[in-house]
């Protein structure tokens, strides 16, 4: 655990040996498959959480039943709504999600508020971890309210195509990364097609042409 400790918390440096030793003792390793829920609405927060390894989404479900992906977590990054709730001694407002296998590092609640109010360099990595993190909550939001979804979208195929021509998903999950119905996600994605940008399977979509929808996406305005 020593290791991954300060991969995971490079503030662990900044205490005392005495200190550190006992933090180390509280560290726990935590793990989940593809598809486990590190948390679900309305359950209590426990520990103070940093990735290791692998990718978390936190998404909400409307009364309507609309998914909308709110982030993602990836390798040494915290989730804001952890820390939020920590904070606010609230429930969690949202799910979470593994797309892929995680590992990561867990830092229960007591020893979390008893360092926020002893190590300086701890505040210091909580708070700029959480500030950088609601800053890019607010692009999302900024994106989702004023940015044409169909640029959105363009951007989003144009990405994820950077890895793989061939993209593994479903209309239903691209509706919920982009904060809109599957309906409306389908009939532009054959849109697309009928360009020749793309090539729709079943649950997977070929991008034949990225530069076209990279180059559409940016020459839109927000």
């Amino acid at each position: 655990m020593r290791n991954d400790g300060y991969h995971a918390f490079p503030w662990l440096t900044a205490l005392s040996d005495v200190e550190r030793r006992r933090i180390e003792s509280v560290l726990r390793p935590v793990h989940f498959a593809a598809g486990d829920r590190p948390f679900r609405i309305g359950a209590p927060c426990e520990a103070y959480i940093r990735i290791l390894d692998g990718s978390v989404r936190v998404q909400m479900i409307g009364e309507n039943g609309r998914e909308i992906v709110l982030y993602r977590i990836g390798a040494g990054e915290a989730c804001i709504l952890t820390t939020a709730c920590l904070l606010s001694r609230e429930t969690y407002p949202a799910d979470a999600v593994c797309d892929t296998a995680v590992t990561g590092i867990a830092l229960p609640s007591a020893d979390f508020f008893d360092l926020l109010a002893r190590s300086e360099a701890f505040r210091d990595d909580v708070f700029a971890t959480f500030g950088r993190r609601i800053a890019r909550l607010l692009t999302l939001i900024e994106e989702t309210i004023f940015r044409r979804l169909n640029v959105r979208l363009a951007q989003l195929l144009a990405d994820r195509a950077q890895h793989d021509d061939q993209i593994v998903v479903t209309h239903r999950s691209l509706a919920a990364e982009l904060g809109s119905s599957r309906e409306v996600v389908s009939r532009l994605l054959k849109e697309f097609e009928r360009y020749g940008w793309v090539r729709l399977g079943r649950g997977s979509i070929i991008v034949t042409a990225p530069e076209a929808l990279r180059t559409f996406a940016q020459s839109r305005e927000l």
